[in-house]
């Protein structure tokens, strides 16, 4: 890699976590937002919902524009618009412009995540690829972990300064991408966008078979992996007794371990395995921890294939983009809005589903989950002789 190569690397890295971090660290102030403002459940569901159906519409969208026109305008527009999203739900109380800040949140994560995963399969050959996403997923992780506790502090100054801090949070990444960002033209390695050759190539090049199996691969595990994270707060404390302490001692640990893996291990993995392999794998590994939660008694075994099972869904998230960047180069823009959007009916959809069935048995939604980690083995497959 050359220099310039190596600081988009560090700013798209650095960005994402920022963006991370400004994303959960409002978290812990979510419930306490419902009872000061006195919204229902409901309402807090459709804010939630409305963020994700933005991601779903406008995801391919912005893939298809990025291809066309460049990634660091669109970077720019999406961090641009996480700081105004945030400021804005900062600013008001009524229910309506919070709604329409989630809708500007979902755009903007529609226009910097597949927009950022797309630039990082432009400006790296197929070799450095899961190392430099291993990175970027290991930032969010990295966020993920540090949100929430930042949150919970600065809540205790005023239950609106998280979302100041994200808003700011936002423009300090903005504000480093727009000065530091090389042009795509420095890149020692980079796709050329051009003339007629992106606009119209043949779609029906881009989404071969493989392709479209391994979106459907996409769909049905984001159902499954989504399944498994909406309800699993609720059923731990209902079924095993968890209290607020034991979540996130199992939440710390497996973002110390998901760190380790991202950054350590993937790119190992990747190269001893393969992607469809090592996603396969992983969700073997996924499958056999919810079987082990549906049938212990035992507090420490629910731990332990917690733990198994949020880290194999640590790996399968980053090992199925770096392998859906092998396909279609002149489109990752593309390819990678259209796995935002699929990933995004699954985030909505799976909780969904589980929460209804968790509320005719404890058991059935960790059931359908493990059916679909099942059927995604399956696809594996299939997608395995395909590509051959």
């Amino acid at each position: 890699m050359n220099a310039a190569t190596k600081r988009a690397i560090f700013i798209l890295v650095l960005s994402e976590f920022l963006v991370c971090l400004g994303v959960t660290l409002v978290i812990p102030v979510m419930p306490f937002l419902k009872n000061e403002l006195h919204f229902s459940a409901a309402d807090m569901g459709f804010m939630t919902a409305l963020y994700a159906f933005a991601q779903f519409i406008f995801s391919p969208l912005v893939g298809i524009l990025s291809d066309k026109i460049g990634r660091k305008p669109l970077l720019i527009v999406g961090l641009l618009l996480f700081s105004f999203s945030e400021a804005i739900f900062a600013l008001t109380n009524q229910l309506w412009l919070l709604d329409v800040s989630r809708i500007i949140g979902g755009l903007s994560a529609a226009a910097y995540i597949p927009t950022a995963m797309a630039m990082a399969a432009d400006i790296t050959t197929n070799s450095q690829r899961a190392k430099v996403i291993g990175w970027i997923s290991a930032s969010f992780s990295g966020g993920l972990i540090l949100g929430p506790g930042i949150g919970g502090a600065l809540a205790s100054i005023s239950y609106k300064m998280p979302f100041w801090f994200a808003s700011g949070l936002g423009l300090v990444a903005l504000l480093v991408l727009v000065s530091l960002l090389p042009s795509e033209q420095q890149f020692e390695h980079h796709i050329v966008k051009n003339n007629q050759a992106t606009d119209d190539a043949n779609w029906r090049d881009v989404l071969t078979k493989p392709v479209v199996l391994l979106f459907t691969l996409i769909l049905i595990s984001a159902f499954g992996l989504a399944g498994f994270e909406g309800v699993y707060s609720i059923f731990v404390n209902e079924v095993f007794n968890f209290d607020m302490n034991d979540l996130t001692v199992v939440l710390i640990i497996n973002g110390i371990i998901s760190l380790i893996l991202q950054v350590v291990f993937f790119e190992r993995l990747v190269l001893w395995f393969s992607e469809i392999k090592l996603i396969r794998y992983c969700f073997v590994l996924s499958a056999a921890g919810v079987a082990w939660i549906l049938v212990t008694h035992s507090k420490l075994s629910v731990v332990i294939a917690t733990l198994i099972v949020f880290s194999a869904m640590d790996i399968i998230r980053p090992a199925i983009t770096t392998y859906l960047t092998k396909f279609g180069e002149s489109k990752q823009g593309l390819m990678n809005g259209l796995n935002m959007s699929l990933t995004s009916i699954g985030n909505v959809a799976g909780p969904i589903m589980a929460g209804i069935l968790l509320d005719i048995n404890y058991h059935y939604p960790y059931g359908i989950v493990l059916g679909f980690m099942c059927l995604s083995i399956v696809m594996t497959f299939f997608i395995s002789s395909l590509k051959k």
